[in-house]
């Protein structure tokens, strides 16, 4: 089913298909698909392709039953319409303020894109954009001329690909190890959930290595475990760069990451026991599930009550609940046979953290729409 948008009423646009750049493509993706695809989720529609010769491929669109009306020559206006021509790269956000202001739109580098409200007057809408004010882009934006800035519009689209939820360990080394498998599966029938579910095996492989209870299956536990989290990452790439988002692979991404990390606390505490090490294993690891659990369900509890503006604290204490920094802890500690360390982290801090989460979520303001978690 197509994804709407609920910010402003549906605009009506007209796309203007150039031969030499709306079949060129970004990420397996036509300019023109990406076009329609953005167009729609900023609340664009009906939309209306002016295409003279055989129209390029609109995979996603036609996957998100997007209308498109295509038409040979150009549409006479009676209204304010959005108009644009294929030789750029622009995202929704950026297109809904472009609305809002009835403007034009500016790349990142300050160029002027050829996307703007035309005001419905008898002058042919694409000469009416010279005289809009124009609207600096705050995402990814480019002017799109031939196949080699295509490719460099592609670079800069994958380099623009992050999440609220990434930490430190993601942003400089889990997103760009994943990076050349997103870049690969994107041109596959792969789809992000498929990659989600193999993040979330691989986890629970990790943690059956963690359960042995030897040093070289801890280490081997560990290595997996990071091999999960870089993985991880993949699903959102993919899902971003060709609109592939879902509310389903959103909560599949959370529950996914609540499963692993549960999986790998009672694990290291198992191992720990089987080593009969000094410290109370099972005790700290029942600890440690109880707290993750716990956590898990404040974050779902939250996620229903705010919106990044209503409380920023409490957004960010809910993205971290799918952060795997500690993936190089693990690491480390595994390769000092130092493991206990965590799990007494664990069993300790999990519950800090839904105890400070419950109490940010009680003293701040609330919100009426629901908030799905932002990991892809």
């Amino acid at each position: 089913m197509a994804q709407s948008s609920t910010s402003i009423e549906r605009f009506p646009a007209v796309v203007f298909c150039q031969q030499n750049t709306g079949s060129l493509r970004v990420a397996a993706l036509t300019l023109l698909d990406r076009l329609v695809v953005a167009l729609h989720r900023a609340g664009c529609g009906p939309i209306t392709v002016v295409c003279r010769g055989s129209l390029p491929d609109l995979q996603r669109s036609r996957a998100w039953h997007i209308e498109v009306k295509a038409v040979t020559a150009s549409p006479s206006l009676s209204s304010p319409a959005l108009v644009a021509t294929t030789d750029l790269l622009a995202q929704p956000s950026d297109i809904r303020e472009v609305i809002r202001q009835k403007g034009r739109l500016a790349a990142t580098d300050g160029t002027a894109l050829s996307i703007g409200v035309a005001d419905g007057s008898s002058t042919p809408p694409l000469d009416q954009l010279s005289a809009l004010p124009l609207v600096p882009a705050k995402g990814m934006a480019a002017a799109i001329r031939d196949a080699e800035s295509a490719r460099a519009a592609e670079r800069a689209l994958w380099a623009s690909l992050t999440s609220s939820s990434d930490g430190f360990v993601d942003r400089h080394f889990n997103r760009p190890a994943g990076r050349p498998l997103s870049k690969l599966l994107v041109h596959t029938p792969v789809s992000p959930n498929t990659v989600s579910i193999t993040s979330i095996l691989i986890g629970l492989l990790a943690a059956g290595c963690f359960a042995i209870g030897t040093f070289a299956m801890a280490v081997t536990g560990a290595v997996l475990f990071q091999l999960s989290a870089i993985v991880d990452c993949v699903d959102g790439d993919i899902a971003r760069a060709v609109f592939k988002e879902s509310p389903l692979g959103k909560w599949l991404d959370l529950a996914g990451d609540q499963v692993v990390h549960v999986a790998v606390f009672a694990a290291i505490a198992t191992g720990l026991w089987r080593q009969e090490s000094a410290v109370p294993a099972l005790w700290l690891g029942l600890s440690a599930v109880a707290g993750a659990l716990l956590s898990f369900a404040v974050v779902v509890r939250g996620m229903q009550q705010v919106t990044d503006k209503s409380n920023p604290r409490l957004r960010k204490l809910i993205d971290s609940a799918t952060n795997r920094d500690f993936s190089v802890l693990v690491f480390v500690l595994a390769l000092l046979e130092q493991l206990e360390w965590f799990l007494w982290l664990t069993a300790v801090g999990s519950h800090v953290f839904w105890i400070t989460l419950l109490r940010l979520q009680r003293s701040g303001p609330k919100a009426t729409a629901t908030h799905l978690p932002t990991s892809r």
